[in-house]
């Protein structure tokens, strides 16, 4: 049987661009559908604009430290928020353009649409349909929404980066990380933000050493953090939106940010047709090799549950295009993903939490160092940075690391290089380190804390 695609990608994020092209570059004839902008959440609502704001909202913190090295600001520095809005919407136009091209340069066939499986080997596309020898899902995923009348008032990060006014009360539901970013990234800018998260800690996954310390980091910054709280009603003012919280507490913003994780962008598509399994948080069963139950039917990225990364997704793709097209010897391995979190300081992240390091191994030590960074020292500012290494005692190997700090993930990407090659603390403490730096502490931690 003959088809018009030898592979069509639905959804043109990071993971499903990367599949198209490389997938053509091995000579198979490719299309590439979506009815969003090209580049996906990360280019578009993800982790491109949300970077451009985070420099902008270091530069508030930078103002004042300035005053401690001799810098004298005869004025207030004044912050125009739509400046920053259309500086941004030009960058994502011009990322744009550099995804098109680099589709059209490996004659990539690029159809404007929403896209959805109608039968075997059958996609559709504005009324058309095509056939296709093998079907990718890359739809990526969607912010979460709870089912509650209060919704109609809030946004979500989709809309957050394009707001026709800067809102100088935030109000933020949810304390992830995409919670967190947009917290610090508004408090930096001059907003008063406040935090509500049913929890009793901020960031649920990550090392507990981290999530308290960046509990105290945002407090001392003034973000207030509301814990073991729900919404229980948003209303309408005169002046703004009134939130109440199941506790009581009341308090008015002019725009509430819900940030409870995102879901699988499936709705519509067609799953059903073809009768392709879900697990049971929706996101689409795949084996090694990103294939589901459905002969020919494959999905990669956000849409089957793994590490929500951009980085991840690429790699997702290279196996799948190996596995089509190539030799089929990649597989991926999800160990030892590096991971930064933009907030104020920053956070990075590689290898085991201690609480996971402590259930894997029999005989852990724990290295631990808390400071003042250096800058601080004149700059005033109460800010600490915190550095911690997780070490298997019986192998001597780093099975974690943690860093809350400036330029976290900077630092962490040459150290999840070492983790992957299985370094040894030993080799960590055999690495001279570069004096004055905060990652030096990470080579220098000679003791572990009980």
């Amino acid at each position: 049987m003959s088809f018009d695609f030898d592979l069509f990608v639905i959804g043109a994020g990071s993971g499903g661009v990367r599949a198209a092209r490389m997938s053509a570059a091995q000579g198979a004839k490719v299309a590439v559908a979506d009815d969003k902008a090209l580049g996906g959440t990360c280019v578009n609502v993800g982790c491109v604009p949300k970077k451009l704001y985070t420099y902008a909202s270091h530069f508030g913190h930078d103002f004042v430290d300035a005053k401690g090295f001799g810098w004298q600001l005869e004025q207030q520095p004044e912050f125009d928020w739509n400046k920053l809005v259309e500086a941004k919407k030009q960058e994502i136009s011009r990322l744009n353009g550099i995804y098109g091209n680099m589709l059209e340069g490996a004659d990539v066939t690029i159809l404007k649409g929403f896209a959805s499986i109608v039968g075997a080997n059958t996609v559709a596309v504005n009324g058309t349909e095509y056939t296709a020898k093998n079907i990718l899902i890359a739809t990526g995923g969607t912010p979460f929404l709870p089912h509650n009348n209060w919704v109609e008032h809030v946004i979500t990060s989709d809309e957050v980066f394009d707001l026709s006014e800067f809102p100088k009360r935030l109000f933020v539901v949810g304390a992830g990380y995409i919670a967190l970013e947009f917290a610090c990234i508004f408090k930096g800018l001059g907003a008063k933000v406040d935090v509500s998260y049913r929890g009793d800690s901020v960031l649920r996954g990550f090392d507990q050493d981290i999530r308290s310390f960046m509990d105290h980091e945002l407090r001392k910054q003034g973000v207030d953090v509301h814990y073991q709280t729900n919404i229980d009603n948003i209303t309408q003012t005169a002046t703004g939106l009134l939130v109440t919280l199941d506790d009581g507490f009341e308090h008015e913003v002019d725009q509430v940010l819900v940030a409870l994780g995102r879901e699988p962008r499936l709705a519509n598509l067609g799953l059903e047709t073809l009768g392709i399994e879900q697990n049971s948080n929706h996101t689409i069963q795949v084996n090694d090799v990103f294939a589901s139950n459905v002969p020919g039917v494959y999905a990669l990225g956000d849409v089957v549950g793994g590490p929500e990364l951009t980085p991840v997704a690429l790699a997702e793709a290279m196996t799948l295009v190996d596995h089509l097209f190539g030799e089929d010897r990649r597989r991926m391995d999800y160990t030892n993903i590096a991971t930064a979190v933009f907030t104020h300081p920053n956070i990075g992240t590689v290898g085991l939490t201690e609480q996971e390091a402590r259930e894997e191994y029999a005989n852990v030590d724990i290295y631990r160092s808390e400071f003042r960074p250096m800058k601080h020292t004149l700059s005033g500012s109460n800010e600490r940075s915190l550095m911690k290494l997780i070490v298997d005692k019986d192998s001597d190997r780093v099975v974690g690391l943690h860093i809350v700090g400036e330029g976290s993930g900077e630092i962490l990407q040459g150290f999840a290089v070492a983790m992957i090659c299985g370094a040894t603390k030993a080799q960590f403490d055999q690495t001279i380190g570069i004096h004055p730096t905060s990652a030096e502490e990470l080579v220098t931690m000679r003791t572990p804390v009980s």
